[in-house]
């Protein structure tokens, strides 16, 4: 019996201030010149929207179906280990509200991603991993009723966070996961380039975490000349990015994707791939997708 090999998506990191910030360009106008990829589906983040309101997200929707796509993953930046209650309860409200958009704009299945929160320099360890395990288990019963799956994702910083994320690591990551009850509406957004920015092996997270992975981002970061990875494993990360990698091509960098793909493949993943680059200019993007095209034609026999 065949597999039913991953769908691959876009996302425009490259147009996030712009659509997110400076709104120098809107939602529709990168859903209108996402038409130029070989996409399957766009993926949304928190911050591209201009209202909550039905009818504008409905408008929305709309643009993204009569583009030809489907809109499979949300990416959202739950503050769950702000040491303010009051900040955590906001935190796990807003949440809610991604989850119901999640399931407007993409449907039954959709993955609406969670994180652990910031790094807050006052949070210890132990109460990060409370914090954050109590947010997003709050945010589980809203998911299994509209059908909705929380991906949560090894992430290095939200661009408008003071703070890294707390579970960076993959040692603090692995021990949130766990705290985690196993459910059909929770598991992992896998990214390897996240896991590269942490000083860690994303290939020894991938087999730690294989069996849960709903969703993923792909991407690949480049050495600057005269730098190792070795110092990436020091640097403490607490601006969340190191200034010795470099965006490029997806399959051409550091991130060994022909272990990532394996891996993938003989764990069944069916899943959403959504390239999250095009940090220097959309024919590196259309490059990347290129790349991720043929990796799902050759790894899943297509």
């Amino acid at each position: 019996m065949s597999q039913t090999p991953p769908r691959i998506s876009a996302f425009p990191k490259c147009y996030l201030d712009d659509i997110s910030q400076a709104r120098s360009m809107s939602v529709f106008d990168w859903i209108e010149q996402a038409q130029q990829l070989d996409a399957d589906g766009l993926e949304m983040y928190e911050g591209f929207f201009t209202s909550l309101e039905e009818t504008y997200l409905n408008e929305v929707g709309s643009a993204i179906r009569q583009a030809g796509f489907a809109m499979p993953m949300l990416c959202c930046s739950p503050d769950f280990t702000n040491p303010d209650a009051n900040e955590r309860e906001r935190a796990i409200d807003y949440q809610k509200n991604m989850i119901r958009v999640a399931r407007l704009l993409g449907g039954e299945g959709v993955v609406c991603r969670v994180l652990s929160g910031q790094r807050w320099p006052s949070l210890s360890r132990e109460q990060g991993l409370e914090y954050a395990r109590d947010g997003i288990v709050a945010c589980l019963p809203l998911a299994q009723e509209l059908g909705v799956v929380l991906g949560l994702e090894n992430h290095y910083k939200d661009g408008y966070w003071l703070y890294a994320e707390f579970a960076q690591k993959m040692d603090v990551f692995l021990d949130l996961l766990k705290l985690i009850p196993e459910s059909d509406h929770f598991g992992v957004q896998f990214d390897p380039s996240n896991a590269v920015v942490a000083g860690d092996d994303p290939v020894e997270l991938l087999r730690q975490v294989v069996s849960r992975v709903v969703s993923m981002h792909a991407s690949d970061r480049f050495l600057v000349p005269g730098a190792k990875l070795e110092d990436l494993a020091q640097a403490e990360g607490s601006v969340g990015y190191s200034a010795i990698l470099q965006h490029g091509v997806t399959g051409k960098g550091i991130n060994d994707y022909a272990t990532i793909f394996s891996l993938l493949h003989q764990s069944g993943y069916s899943g959403w791939i959504s390239i999250e680059d095009g940090m220097n200019g959309m024919d590196e993007m259309a490059e990347s997708l290129a790349f991720l095209r043929a990796s799902v034609k050759h790894y899943w026999k297509t």
